[in-house]
């Protein structure tokens, strides 16, 4: 099992290919704002949360290294990905076709398997949630 400071290493080099800042990452062994991620580890595994006003809205438990940087990765590209739609917006299409696929594609530069799972994850909203373009038409 990694260190926290282990995984910061690894989670900065990750993030350094993406031009990610530090402000964007998670704090380690200790929460630092109310919405912001952190990582902690115990003699369970790895834990990757996000607590809101004392509740917590994300908590990940794993033992696995590659799936705790997946689930960081994951929060780190969607955050990028929205900035990115927002500056590349196309009038009357569903905002997330931009998205999806940038944040896919950004993954990918780190590990094609997490990619590959965003992809699915992506899929599964879509089944739910399709793209809804909107035309100009009366």
């Amino acid at each position: 099992m990694l260190t926290l400071e282990e995984i910061k290493t690894e989670v900065d080099k990750l993030a350094n290919i993406l031009g990610v800042p530090a402000s964007n990452l998670p704090t380690y062994g200790y929460s630092q704002q109310t919405g912001h991620p952190h990582v902690e580890i115990d003699s369970q595994g790895y834990y990757y949360a996000v607590f809101e006003r004392g509740h917590i809205v994300k908590h990940h438990h794993t033992t696995d290294i590659d799936e705790l940087l997946y689930y960081i990765f994951a929060d780190v590209t969607f955050e990028l990905s929205i900035k990115y739609e927002l500056t590349h917006r196309i009038k009357n299409q569903d905002s997330r076709r931009i998205w999806f696929e940038y944040q896919v594609r950004l993954l990918t530069m780190l590990s094609p398997q997490w990619g590959l799972r965003e992809t699915r994850e992506h899929e599964s909203i879509l089944a739910q949630h399709p793209f809804h373009d909107t035309t100009n038409e009366p």
